[in-house]
């Protein structure tokens, strides 16, 4: 199976080129977004016909998949025809919307970019199409609403979502006698330390936990809800110096580096270790006792390691902060119409279809293994309910939820704190304080410089 899901959403951190590409375009005027609000659409008549042109990344069964939810909007709508473009990124929906030739829908598998699209434009303003219809948001959690949406301005809706979770193999927990998984980074690192074997020569046969990042889903901003550790402060700007949280994610970090002999031997076991979604993955062979991953991690072990023993549940929380145990990243796919849309009022009712209609949502969460995005679709009977899926259910219904902070630079901001979490966990920061202090002033350039612009 090829690299689905996270790897889509932000794991592999996207470059922010297409963010800046877009800022830029709508500061020098060429061909400048303008926003595409004002009154909604009218709904295509019954009777009407025309093609909806849909842009996504989804390519082979997972295309399927979609697209069959897609279609389900011609039980409304006999007449309209869509047109579902897999294997578009977010560069060619920029490129697409600058042309001035947008598809009527946009679908991204990034909600990094999503500050930069609501605030030029690039994506219309949904609210006038919210208001008309009478669409009630608080069936959507408010997290999962928090990442649709910048500054107060609805660009977008949810269509599917991804929460993050520990996985841990059940045969390597029993056979060290640990009964329960940990829930909090003091019980992670003793749990990790039992579960870690080393080879005769003193290299690392199995690791408990391999704390190595940016590496698997280990990306900080999954991490960071754990520790308590917001990227931007009340004020507007980087927070990761002056918030306790950053500093006790990355001495955690490092004492798990430490405890697994050295960032030198952690890497050379990570070499060795296959792709993250192929079948050689290291949880799936049985060489990391536990992984930090998504709920779509269970589609992959049902169809590459089947007879694997393991079980899922929330992830350990910072000590100091026991009571939050439960909580959780959550990002997803987003979905929106273009500025530009030829279709826009039939766009709106492809959305609707997409992001509100329980069985839709169902069918699509079945197929892909990810979380439906609202209340009642989460109940719903038909939902497959393997056990390990279940724990991110419940995680998504916690009302514990945490999303990416939306900001106008993209991904720059979670790329620049992942960079940093290499260089200091091969210790080449010699003091953590003022490494953060770095990373902070970086982020903060970004931010006035996108600020200032336009």
């Amino acid at each position: 199976m090829r690299p689905t899901n996270r790897t889509r959403r932000g794991a592999a951190l996207i470059a922010v080129a297409a963010a800046s590409v877009l800022l830029t375009s709508a500061c020098s005027g060429a061909a400048a977004p303008s926003g595409g609000g004002g009154d909604a659409a009218a709904a295509p008549g019954k009777d009407d016909k025309l093609t909806i042109t849909v842009y996504s990344k989804f390519t082979d069964r997972e295309y399927g998949v979609v697209t069959a939810g897609l279609n389900k909007l011609k039980a409304k709508f006999p007449n309209i025809e869509i047109k579902h473009e897999g294997n578009q990124d977010d560069d060619k929906l920029t490129q697409s919307i600058r042309g001035g030739n947008p598809p009527d829908v946009a679908i991204s598998f990034y909600t990094d970019n999503l500050g930069a699209w609501c605030s030029n434009g690039s994506f219309q303003d949904l609210k006038p199409y919210i208001d008309r219809d009478k669409i009630d948001l608080n069936q959507i959690p408010e997290a999962v609403r928090n990442y649709t949406e910048y500054q107060g301005k609805r660009c977008a809706m949810p269509m599917l979502a991804d929460v993050y979770g520990l996985y841990y193999n059940k045969d390597l927990f029993a056979a060290k006698g640990i009964t329960s998984p940990p829930k909090t980074t003091d019980e992670w690192l003793e749990d990790a330390k039992k579960l870690t074997e080393y080879n005769a020569d003193g290299s690392i046969k199995v690791a408990g936990f391999l704390p190595s990042m940016p590496f698997y889903g280990n990306q900080a901003q999954y991490w960071a809800p754990n520790f308590g550790a917001p990227f931007i402060g009340p004020d507007g700007k980087s927070d990761l110096a002056s918030n306790p949280g950053w500093k006790a994610m990355f001495e955690f970090q490092q004492k798990l580096i430490d405890a697994l002999g050295g960032h030198d031997k952690v890497e050379k076991f990570k070499a060795g270790l296959g792709d993250e979604y192929s079948a050689d993955n290291g949880f799936q062979k049985g060489k990391l006792a536990m992984i930090y991953d998504g709920e779509f991690r269970t589609a992959f072990i049902k169809d590459q390691a089947p007879t694997l023993n393991y079980a899922t549940a929330p992830a350990p929380v910072l000590t100091s902060m026991a009571d939050k145990y439960g909580s959780a990243f959550t990002t997803g796919t987003i979905i929106a119409i273009p500025k530009g849309a030829k279709n826009p009022g039939a766009a709106w009712e492809l959305i609707k279809q997409a992001t509100l209609d329980t069985d839709t949502l169902v069918d699509m969460a079945n197929g892909l293994k990810n979380v439906p995005s609202t209340k009642a679709s989460l109940t719903s009977p038909r939902l497959d309910l393997q056990p390990q899926f279940k724990t991110f259910l419940d995680m998504y219904d916690s009302g514990k939820l945490v999303s990416n902070q939306t900001t106008p630079i993209g991904d720059a901001h979670l790329k620049a704190v992942n960079d940093f979490a290499e260089k200091w966990q091969a210790g080449s920061i010699p003091d953590l304080t003022e490494g953060l202090k770095k990373v902070d002033a970086q982020i903060d350039d970004e931010l006035k410089q996108k600020g200032a612009g336009g």
